[in-house]
Protein backbone atom coordinates (compact mmCIF):
# COMPACT_ATOMS: atom_id res chain seq x y z
CA UNK A 1 0.00 0.00 0.00
CA UNK A 2 2.78 2.40 0.80
CA UNK A 3 4.09 1.87 -2.84
CA UNK A 4 1.44 1.92 -5.07
CA UNK A 5 2.55 3.50 -8.35
CA UNK A 6 5.39 3.60 -7.91
CA UNK A 7 8.06 2.18 -10.72
CA UNK A 8 10.42 -0.67 -9.78
CA UNK A 9 8.24 -1.38 -6.52
CA UNK A 10 5.91 -3.78 -5.52
CA UNK A 11 2.66 -1.45 -6.09
CA UNK A 12 3.81 -0.30 -9.59
CA UNK A 13 0.90 -2.18 -11.67
CA UNK A 14 -1.85 -0.79 -9.03
CA UNK A 15 -4.02 2.02 -10.69
CA UNK A 16 -6.93 2.05 -8.23
CA UNK A 17 -7.45 1.65 -4.24
CA UNK A 18 -10.98 1.16 -3.19
CA UNK A 19 -11.79 1.24 1.00
CA UNK A 20 -14.42 -1.13 2.27
CA UNK A 21 -15.37 -0.76 5.47
CA UNK A 22 -17.87 -2.24 7.69
CA UNK A 23 -20.47 0.85 9.30
CA UNK A 24 -20.45 -0.72 12.51
CA UNK A 25 -21.85 0.43 16.04
CA UNK A 26 -19.74 3.22 17.49
CA UNK A 27 -18.22 4.60 14.52
CA UNK A 28 -19.88 7.64 12.46
CA UNK A 29 -18.16 8.58 9.78
CA UNK A 30 -19.30 11.82 7.40
CA UNK A 31 -16.94 10.75 4.29
CA UNK A 32 -18.66 7.83 2.84
CA UNK A 33 -20.16 8.22 -0.61
CA UNK A 34 -21.51 5.02 -1.51
CA UNK A 35 -23.46 2.15 0.87
CA UNK A 36 -23.78 -1.34 -0.23
CA UNK A 37 -25.54 -3.81 1.00
CA UNK A 38 -23.91 -7.04 0.82
CA UNK A 39 -25.61 -9.44 3.32
CA UNK A 40 -29.16 -9.96 4.59
CA UNK A 41 -30.15 -8.15 7.61
CA UNK A 42 -32.67 -9.45 10.60
CA UNK A 43 -34.72 -6.45 10.25
CA UNK A 44 -35.08 -3.60 8.39
CA UNK A 45 -34.61 -1.10 11.28
CA UNK A 46 -30.83 -2.89 12.02
CA UNK A 47 -30.53 -1.81 8.39
CA UNK A 48 -31.32 1.38 8.45
CA UNK A 49 -29.37 1.82 11.52
CA UNK A 50 -26.50 0.50 10.20
CA UNK A 51 -26.91 2.68 6.62
CA UNK A 52 -27.50 5.73 8.84
CA UNK A 53 -23.98 5.80 10.42
CA UNK A 54 -22.78 6.70 7.12
CA UNK A 55 -25.20 9.53 6.41
CA UNK A 56 -23.52 12.11 8.65
CA UNK A 57 -23.19 15.55 7.38
CA UNK A 58 -19.39 16.75 6.26
CA UNK A 59 -20.49 20.32 6.09
CA UNK A 60 -22.71 22.38 8.70
CA UNK A 61 -22.38 26.15 7.31
CA UNK A 62 -25.39 27.44 6.02
CA UNK A 63 -25.73 28.48 2.67
CA UNK A 64 -25.62 31.96 2.16
CA UNK A 65 -28.13 32.27 -0.45
CA UNK A 66 -30.96 30.23 0.86
CA UNK A 67 -29.91 29.67 4.91
CA UNK A 68 -30.11 26.06 4.91
CA UNK A 69 -27.99 23.37 4.50
CA UNK A 70 -26.64 22.25 1.26
CA UNK A 71 -28.11 19.23 0.02
CA UNK A 72 -25.87 15.75 0.49
CA UNK A 73 -26.13 12.12 -0.15
CA UNK A 74 -24.86 8.80 -0.30
CA UNK A 75 -25.68 6.42 -3.20
CA UNK A 76 -27.47 3.35 -1.19
CA UNK A 77 -27.51 0.03 -3.44
CA UNK A 78 -28.76 -3.29 -2.54
CA UNK A 79 -30.72 -2.18 0.30
CA UNK A 80 -34.52 -1.10 -0.01
CA UNK A 81 -35.77 2.08 1.68
CA UNK A 82 -39.09 3.62 1.08
CA UNK A 83 -38.72 7.03 3.06
CA UNK A 84 -38.14 8.52 -0.29
CA UNK A 85 -40.87 8.19 -3.61
CA UNK A 86 -37.47 9.34 -5.98
CA UNK A 87 -34.31 9.04 -6.36
CA UNK A 88 -32.37 12.02 -4.55
CA UNK A 89 -29.62 13.72 -6.83
CA UNK A 90 -27.11 15.44 -5.62
CA UNK A 91 -24.88 17.74 -7.87
CA UNK A 92 -21.19 17.54 -6.93
CA UNK A 93 -20.00 20.71 -5.66
CA UNK A 94 -16.67 22.30 -5.65
CA UNK A 95 -14.73 22.11 -2.08
CA UNK A 96 -14.19 25.43 -0.49
CA UNK A 97 -10.79 27.03 -0.40
CA UNK A 98 -9.17 26.72 2.77
CA UNK A 99 -6.46 28.05 4.12
CA UNK A 100 -3.14 26.40 6.34
CA UNK A 101 -3.02 28.84 9.18
CA UNK A 102 0.40 27.41 11.19
CA UNK A 103 3.24 29.34 12.80
CA UNK A 104 6.16 30.49 11.39
CA UNK A 105 9.57 28.91 12.32
CA UNK A 106 11.74 32.50 11.32
CA UNK A 107 9.39 34.67 13.45
CA UNK A 108 9.87 32.97 16.76
CA UNK A 109 10.88 35.75 18.45
CA UNK A 110 7.19 36.77 17.88
CA UNK A 111 6.23 33.65 19.85
CA UNK A 112 3.61 34.57 22.55
CA UNK A 113 3.96 31.43 25.66
CA UNK A 114 0.56 31.81 28.33
CA UNK A 115 -0.55 29.25 30.72
CA UNK A 116 -3.66 26.84 30.83
CA UNK A 117 -5.57 27.87 33.75
CA UNK A 118 -7.82 25.33 35.10
CA UNK A 119 -9.51 27.03 38.22
CA UNK A 120 -8.63 30.07 41.04
CA UNK A 121 -7.42 29.33 44.78
CA UNK A 122 -8.39 32.48 47.31
CA UNK A 123 -6.20 33.01 50.43
CA UNK A 124 -8.01 35.18 52.71
CA UNK A 125 -5.22 36.47 55.47
CA UNK A 126 -7.96 37.87 57.95
CA UNK A 127 -12.06 36.97 57.97
CA UNK A 128 -13.05 39.98 57.65
CA UNK A 129 -14.86 40.55 54.67
CA UNK A 130 -15.80 43.65 52.16
CA UNK A 131 -16.73 44.19 48.68
CA UNK A 132 -16.68 46.86 46.03
CA UNK A 133 -19.33 46.45 43.73
CA UNK A 134 -18.54 47.80 39.83
CA UNK A 135 -20.96 48.54 37.29
CA UNK A 136 -20.39 45.15 36.04
CA UNK A 137 -21.67 43.60 39.41
CA UNK A 138 -25.28 45.16 38.48
CA UNK A 139 -27.91 41.72 37.07
CA UNK A 140 -30.49 42.82 34.89
CA UNK A 141 -33.62 39.96 35.32
CA UNK A 142 -35.89 39.71 32.42
CA UNK A 143 -38.75 37.27 31.49
CA UNK A 144 -36.38 36.00 28.42
CA UNK A 145 -33.99 34.87 31.67
CA UNK A 146 -36.57 33.05 33.67
CA UNK A 147 -39.44 31.53 31.50
CA UNK A 148 -43.02 31.96 31.56
CA UNK A 149 -44.18 34.25 34.25
CA UNK A 150 -48.16 33.23 33.84
CA UNK A 151 -49.18 29.61 32.99
CA UNK A 152 -52.77 29.22 31.86
CA UNK A 153 -53.95 25.42 32.92
CA UNK A 154 -56.72 23.53 31.78
CA UNK A 155 -57.91 20.61 32.23
CA UNK A 156 -60.78 18.65 29.83
CA UNK A 157 -63.90 19.58 31.66
CA UNK A 158 -63.81 22.43 34.53
CA UNK A 159 -62.54 25.97 34.97
CA UNK A 160 -58.86 27.08 33.90
CA UNK A 161 -56.43 28.35 36.76
CA UNK A 162 -53.71 30.68 35.50
CA UNK A 163 -50.98 30.22 38.23
CA UNK A 164 -48.75 33.32 38.47
CA UNK A 165 -45.23 33.88 40.60
CA UNK A 166 -47.51 36.23 42.90
CA UNK A 167 -45.82 34.87 46.09
CA UNK A 168 -42.25 36.38 44.59
CA UNK A 169 -43.72 39.46 44.76
CA UNK A 170 -44.56 39.28 48.52
CA UNK A 171 -40.82 38.40 49.20
CA UNK A 172 -39.44 40.85 51.65
CA UNK A 173 -35.42 42.35 50.70
CA UNK A 174 -34.22 40.66 54.17
CA UNK A 175 -35.64 37.26 53.22
CA UNK A 176 -34.21 37.47 49.84
CA UNK A 177 -30.84 38.46 51.61
CA UNK A 178 -30.61 36.14 53.45
CA UNK A 179 -31.39 33.23 50.66
CA UNK A 180 -28.79 34.72 48.90
CA UNK A 181 -26.38 34.68 51.44
CA UNK A 182 -26.90 31.51 51.85
CA UNK A 183 -26.47 30.48 48.57
CA UNK A 184 -23.03 32.19 48.71
CA UNK A 185 -22.01 30.65 52.01
CA UNK A 186 -22.82 27.59 50.73
CA UNK A 187 -21.03 27.48 47.09
CA UNK A 188 -18.24 30.17 47.75
CA UNK A 189 -17.27 29.77 51.70
CA UNK A 190 -15.95 26.12 52.62
CA UNK A 191 -13.24 24.96 54.56
CA UNK A 192 -10.57 22.54 53.03
CA UNK A 193 -12.43 19.56 54.57
CA UNK A 194 -15.61 20.94 52.46
CA UNK A 195 -17.99 22.26 55.51
CA UNK A 196 -19.13 25.98 55.25
CA UNK A 197 -17.98 28.77 57.30
CA UNK A 198 -21.06 29.09 59.16
CA UNK A 199 -19.14 32.45 61.13
CA UNK A 200 -18.72 34.24 58.32
CA UNK A 201 -22.66 34.09 57.60
CA UNK A 202 -23.53 37.83 59.53
CA UNK A 203 -20.60 39.07 57.02
CA UNK A 204 -22.24 37.89 54.18
CA UNK A 205 -25.67 38.66 54.47
CA UNK A 206 -24.54 42.32 54.85
CA UNK A 207 -23.01 42.52 51.59
CA UNK A 208 -26.00 40.31 49.98
CA UNK A 209 -27.98 43.14 51.41
CA UNK A 210 -26.06 45.96 50.58
CA UNK A 211 -25.90 44.97 47.18
CA UNK A 212 -30.06 45.05 46.86
CA UNK A 213 -30.35 48.08 48.69
CA UNK A 214 -27.79 50.11 46.07
CA UNK A 215 -29.52 49.60 43.31
CA UNK A 216 -27.11 46.20 41.51
CA UNK A 217 -30.55 43.75 41.13
CA UNK A 218 -32.74 45.37 38.50
CA UNK A 219 -35.88 43.56 37.52
CA UNK A 220 -37.64 44.04 33.95
CA UNK A 221 -41.48 42.91 34.30
CA UNK A 222 -40.29 40.66 36.18
CA UNK A 223 -41.08 40.67 40.85
CA UNK A 224 -38.04 41.01 42.45
CA UNK A 225 -38.52 37.43 44.15
CA UNK A 226 -37.49 36.02 40.76
CA UNK A 227 -33.59 36.47 41.82
CA UNK A 228 -34.37 33.53 43.64
CA UNK A 229 -34.48 30.87 41.20
CA UNK A 230 -31.43 28.71 41.14
CA UNK A 231 -29.95 30.42 38.01
CA UNK A 232 -30.30 33.85 39.00
CA UNK A 233 -29.42 33.13 42.31
CA UNK A 234 -25.67 31.68 41.28
CA UNK A 235 -25.27 34.87 38.65
CA UNK A 236 -25.54 36.99 42.04
CA UNK A 237 -23.89 34.96 44.67
CA UNK A 238 -20.61 34.87 41.52
CA UNK A 239 -21.07 38.75 40.75
CA UNK A 240 -20.87 39.49 44.72
CA UNK A 241 -18.17 36.90 45.26
CA UNK A 242 -16.20 38.42 42.92
CA UNK A 243 -16.61 41.92 44.52
CA UNK A 244 -15.34 40.35 47.72
CA UNK A 245 -12.12 39.56 45.60
CA UNK A 246 -11.97 43.62 44.29
CA UNK A 247 -12.17 44.73 47.74
CA UNK A 248 -10.12 41.73 50.07
CA UNK A 249 -6.87 41.60 50.76
CA UNK A 250 -6.18 38.52 50.26
CA UNK A 251 -4.08 37.13 47.21
CA UNK A 252 -6.02 34.91 44.53
CA UNK A 253 -3.86 32.11 42.79
CA UNK A 254 -4.46 30.44 39.28
CA UNK A 255 -4.32 26.69 39.46
CA UNK A 256 -2.43 25.35 36.22
CA UNK A 257 -3.80 22.17 34.72
CA UNK A 258 -1.00 19.65 35.72
CA UNK A 259 -1.13 17.56 32.48
CA UNK A 260 -0.41 20.69 29.99
CA UNK A 261 0.43 23.49 32.04
CA UNK A 262 1.77 25.81 29.22
CA UNK A 263 1.03 26.75 25.61
CA UNK A 264 1.92 28.71 23.02
CA UNK A 265 1.58 30.06 19.79
CA UNK A 266 4.43 28.12 18.23
CA UNK A 267 2.08 25.05 18.62
CA UNK A 268 -0.68 26.13 15.80
CA UNK A 269 -1.18 24.18 12.46
CA UNK A 270 -4.62 23.99 11.36
CA UNK A 271 -6.77 24.22 7.78
CA UNK A 272 -9.91 26.75 8.08
CA UNK A 273 -12.47 27.69 5.38
CA UNK A 274 -13.16 30.79 7.08
CA UNK A 275 -12.27 34.08 5.34
CA UNK A 276 -8.40 34.75 7.12
CA UNK A 277 -6.18 37.86 6.35
CA UNK A 278 -2.34 36.98 5.57
CA UNK A 279 0.17 38.60 8.60
CA UNK A 280 2.75 39.56 6.28
CA UNK A 281 3.29 42.97 7.30
CA UNK A 282 6.71 44.27 7.40
CA UNK A 283 8.62 43.56 9.81
CA UNK A 284 5.97 40.92 10.45
CA UNK A 285 3.95 41.25 14.49
CA UNK A 286 2.49 37.92 14.71
CA UNK A 287 4.17 34.23 14.31
CA UNK A 288 0.93 33.10 13.34
CA UNK A 289 0.92 32.94 9.47
CA UNK A 290 -2.90 34.59 9.13
CA UNK A 291 -5.61 36.34 11.42
CA UNK A 292 -8.98 33.89 11.32
CA UNK A 293 -11.81 36.84 10.91
CA UNK A 294 -14.70 36.07 12.75
CA UNK A 295 -16.07 39.53 12.37
CA UNK A 296 -14.86 42.61 10.75
CA UNK A 297 -14.79 43.94 13.90
CA UNK A 298 -11.91 41.63 14.89
CA UNK A 299 -10.24 42.69 11.01
CA UNK A 300 -10.02 46.27 12.88
CA UNK A 301 -8.73 45.23 15.62
CA UNK A 302 -5.63 43.27 13.74
CA UNK A 303 -5.09 46.43 11.53
CA UNK A 304 -4.94 48.54 14.74
CA UNK A 305 -2.11 46.01 16.46
CA UNK A 306 -0.32 45.92 13.19
CA UNK A 307 -0.13 49.74 13.35
CA UNK A 308 0.88 50.30 16.83
CA UNK A 309 4.46 51.00 17.53
CA UNK A 310 4.28 49.66 20.75
CA UNK A 311 3.02 46.47 19.77
CA UNK A 312 5.15 43.95 19.54
CA UNK A 313 4.00 40.97 19.01
CA UNK A 314 0.20 39.89 18.71
CA UNK A 315 -2.07 36.40 17.76
CA UNK A 316 -5.77 36.11 17.00
CA UNK A 317 -6.96 32.98 19.84
CA UNK A 318 -7.57 30.47 17.23
CA UNK A 319 -6.79 26.55 17.76
CA UNK A 320 -4.50 27.87 20.32
CA UNK A 321 -5.71 26.32 23.35
CA UNK A 322 -6.03 29.17 25.63
CA UNK A 323 -9.13 29.47 27.64
CA UNK A 324 -10.15 31.14 30.68
CA UNK A 325 -12.54 29.08 33.48
CA UNK A 326 -15.39 30.99 34.51
CA UNK A 327 -19.31 30.10 36.45
CA UNK A 328 -21.93 31.34 34.64
CA UNK A 329 -25.25 30.63 36.94
CA UNK A 330 -23.01 27.71 38.87
CA UNK A 331 -22.24 26.15 35.89
CA UNK A 332 -18.34 26.10 34.94
CA UNK A 333 -17.61 27.01 31.47
CA UNK A 334 -14.84 28.06 29.24
CA UNK A 335 -13.98 31.52 27.93
CA UNK A 336 -12.14 31.83 24.57
CA UNK A 337 -11.09 35.79 24.18
CA UNK A 338 -10.11 36.52 20.88
CA UNK A 339 -6.91 38.04 20.92
CA UNK A 340 -3.28 37.81 22.48
CA UNK A 341 -0.33 40.66 22.37
CA UNK A 342 2.87 41.45 23.45
CA UNK A 343 3.04 45.32 24.45
CA UNK A 344 5.86 47.45 25.16
CA UNK A 345 4.77 49.43 28.33
CA UNK A 346 8.05 50.79 29.28
CA UNK A 347 8.90 48.31 31.83
CA UNK A 348 11.65 45.74 31.97
CA UNK A 349 9.58 43.06 29.77
CA UNK A 350 6.55 43.54 27.77
CA UNK A 351 3.47 43.40 29.14
CA UNK A 352 0.88 40.59 27.82
CA UNK A 353 -2.44 41.42 27.23
CA UNK A 354 -5.78 40.03 26.31
CA UNK A 355 -8.46 41.55 24.55
CA UNK A 356 -11.55 41.13 23.37
CA UNK A 357 -14.17 42.64 20.81
CA UNK A 358 -17.34 42.83 22.54
CA UNK A 359 -20.40 45.01 21.30
CA UNK A 360 -23.88 44.26 22.65
CA UNK A 361 -22.94 42.64 26.75
CA UNK A 362 -25.31 40.14 28.38
CA UNK A 363 -24.85 38.51 31.67
CA UNK A 364 -22.38 35.92 30.38
CA UNK A 365 -19.94 38.64 28.54
CA UNK A 366 -20.20 40.16 32.07
CA UNK A 367 -19.33 37.18 33.61
CA UNK A 368 -16.39 36.36 31.00
CA UNK A 369 -15.32 39.95 31.61
CA UNK A 370 -15.42 39.78 35.59
CA UNK A 371 -13.35 36.47 35.67
CA UNK A 372 -10.46 37.43 33.47
CA UNK A 373 -10.30 40.89 35.07
CA UNK A 374 -10.40 39.80 39.02
CA UNK A 375 -9.36 35.68 39.07
CA UNK A 376 -7.65 35.21 36.35
CA UNK A 377 -5.05 38.04 35.72
CA UNK A 378 -4.81 38.72 39.20
CA UNK A 379 -4.10 35.11 40.07
CA UNK A 380 -2.08 34.34 37.37
CA UNK A 381 0.24 37.61 37.97
CA UNK A 382 0.54 36.57 41.97
CA UNK A 383 1.32 33.00 40.33
CA UNK A 384 4.61 34.32 38.60
CA UNK A 385 6.54 32.59 35.80
CA UNK A 386 4.41 34.07 32.82
CA UNK A 387 5.35 37.66 33.21
CA UNK A 388 2.59 40.42 33.52
CA UNK A 389 -0.96 40.12 32.14
CA UNK A 390 -3.87 42.63 31.46
CA UNK A 391 -7.31 42.90 29.99
CA UNK A 392 -9.16 44.64 28.02
CA UNK A 393 -12.36 45.25 26.19
CA UNK A 394 -13.53 46.88 22.92
CA UNK A 395 -16.78 48.25 22.50
CA UNK A 396 -16.82 50.56 19.13
CA UNK A 397 -15.35 48.91 16.16
CA UNK A 398 -15.23 53.14 14.85
CA UNK A 399 -12.98 54.43 17.34
CA UNK A 400 -11.05 51.19 18.14
CA UNK A 401 -7.60 52.74 17.09
CA UNK A 402 -8.29 55.96 19.48
CA UNK A 403 -9.38 53.57 22.35
CA UNK A 404 -6.29 51.29 22.08
CA UNK A 405 -3.88 54.43 21.74
CA UNK A 406 -5.71 55.45 24.82
CA UNK A 407 -5.79 51.99 26.69
CA UNK A 408 -1.52 52.13 26.12
CA UNK A 409 -1.32 55.30 27.10
CA UNK A 410 -2.87 55.03 30.42
CA UNK A 411 -0.80 51.72 30.78
CA UNK A 412 2.51 53.49 30.15
CA UNK A 413 1.19 56.09 32.44
CA UNK A 414 0.45 53.41 35.59
CA UNK A 415 3.82 51.75 34.88
CA UNK A 416 5.51 55.12 35.06
CA UNK A 417 4.06 55.48 38.68
CA UNK A 418 4.82 52.24 40.02
CA UNK A 419 8.50 53.00 38.75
Amino acid sequence: MNTVGRPGRLGEQIRCVVSVSMLTEGWDTNTVTHILGVRAFGTQLLCEQVVGRGLRRQSYELNPKTGLFDVEYADIMGIPFDFASAPQIAKPTKPKPVTRVHAIKERAALEIAFPRVSGYRRELPSEKLDAVFTEDSRLVITPADIGPTSVVMEGIVGAGVTITPAVLERLRPSEISFNLAKHLLYAHFRDDEGFPKQHLFPQIQRLARRWLDEGYLVTKGVPIGAILYQDQLARAAEKIDIALTRAGDGRILAVLDPYNPKGSTRHVNFITSKTCWATGARPPKSQISHVVLDSSWEEQLALTLEGNPRVIAYAKNQALGFDIPYLDAGVMRRYMPDFLVRLDDGGDEPLKLILEVKGLRDETDKAKAQTTRELWVRGVNALGGFGRWAFAEFRDWTVMEDDFAALVDRLMGERNGQA
